[in-house]
């Protein structure tokens, strides 16, 4: 009888028994699933990630659903997501994004992807330029303001270094092209030789497109036109490698002494130069009356076969009627970082900018920016004084 007794009170607590494993296993599997505890089966971790998005989804996980999913299926999704994670962590500048899919479990995170910025460091970061302090905060590693008439020198930030200098490499070669006077109505044929096999850039000029000499410097010079700037590097009296030693010789003419020149475009690392040897170079093309219309065009539409293509300036300052801008030229190759040389009118004075290795795809306007505030402020005040005179800048014509 008291047997019978203890069988009857056992099966009334049986209920409460059970409920109570199950609730402490529920919060067993929650914490293990927060934790990312090993002791957690992979079938329940996914479940659980699948009941917390579909709760979030507004929707209500139904078991027998996530029971036909099958452990296997969510073994598998569960190592792709838990590696995907893993791998979006260990990239700290990515923007992530989820995609979500639906099933009868409601909306499950499937995949995310992550959008890095680039990691290759430029070689101004890699020599850590970047720490040098300069008054106005520039995010150039390089800069260089002067006066062009005085050869006053307003501000120097690692004026001697010499690093890639990317698609300012086509100022050279358009100087050149407007001093050798060729016939700029000259018809000039893409070829696949100028088809990028340095960086794999591509182009809207498809080999066998067909322009005048004078649209394809208007091009390189407005546009950063890969293909264009080496068509003219091609095509000049004794071929490419005629023009690449006239560049360097030319380089040389006006003072250059720590330049280099490898190809017409840029496109090569090895193109390199400081920022002193550019300010000769601004100061001479912002005299050549055809570079300076080209360079500070504000758009072009040339017509490539049955189309009309739109090329527009890769500086925007050229349409802010706040500027003056008598020259310009930009470059970016990820060795360089993001560059920029002006001669501009601030102030009533001619100033020559030099920005190279700029951190951030709008920064060196940024900096151009800071730079003329800062001439017009200096100018309301006082007049400006020399940091100190920079031997070889009065150049050579």
């Amino acid at each position: 009888m008291k047997f019978n007794e203890y069988l009857k009170g056992l099966y009334a607590a049986l209920p409460a028994l059970v409920g109570v494993r199950v609730l402490a296993g529920g919060v067993m599997l929650g914490f293990a699933v927060m934790a990312g505890s090993s002791w957690a089966s992979p079938s329940a971790k996914s479940s659980s990630a699948s009941a917390v998005a579909a709760k979030k989804a507004g929707a209500q996980a139904k078991p027998s659903t996530a029971k036909k999913a099958g452990p296997v299926a969510k073994q598998g999704a569960s190592k792709k997501l838990g590696a995907r994670a893993k791998q979006i962590a260990t990239k700290p500048n990515a923007k992530r994004s989820v995609k979500f899919a639906k099933n009868k479990a409601g909306r499950v995170p499937l995949k995310a992807v992550a959008r890095a910025a680039p990691s290759r460091l430029s070689y101004g970061a890699l020599a850590g330029l970047h720490s040098t302090d300069d008054p106005l905060d520039l995010r150039s590693s390089v800069a260089l303001v002067m006066d062009e008439e005085t050869r006053e020198v307003l501000l120097r930030k690692n004026d001697l270094a010499v690093l890639p200098i990317a698609s300012l490499t086509k100022l050279m070669t358009g100087l050149l092209i407007s001093e050798a006077k060729l016939p700029l109505d000259e018809s000039v044929t893409i070829t696949a030789e100028d088809v990028d096999t340095e960086k794999g850039s591509g182009s809207r000029l498809r080999v066998g497109t067909t322009l005048t000499r004078g649209e394809l410097l208007q091009l390189a010079l407005m546009s950063s036109e890969n293909r264009a700037a080496h068509a003219l590097g091609r095509t000049y009296p004794g071929g490419l490698d005629t023009f690449v030693a006239l560049m360097n010789s030319r380089a040389q003419a006006l003072g250059m002494t720590n330049t280099r020149y490898i190809e017409p475009t840029g496109l090569s690392s090895r193109n390199q130069s400081s920022a002193q040897d550019l300010a000769l170079l601004v100061s001479k093309a912002s005299r050549d009356p055809l570079i300076s219309e080209l360079s500070t065009a504000k758009g072009y539409m040339p017509i490539v076969g049955n189309r009309h293509l739109q090329f527009n300036n890769t500086n925007a300052l050229v349409k802010d009627p706040d500027w003056d801008i008598g020259v310009q030229k930009t470059g970016y190759i990820s060795e360089a970082g993001r560059c920029l040389v002006m001669q501009a009118k601030v102030a009533g004075r001619k100033i020559i900018m030099v920005f190279l290795d700029s951190t951030g795809r709008l920064s060196r306007v940024a900096d151009a920016q800071r730079v003329k505030r800062w001439v017009e402020a200096k100018a309301l005040l006082h007049p400006l004084q020399t940091t100190a005179p920079v031997a070889g800048l009065a150049g050579r014509g």
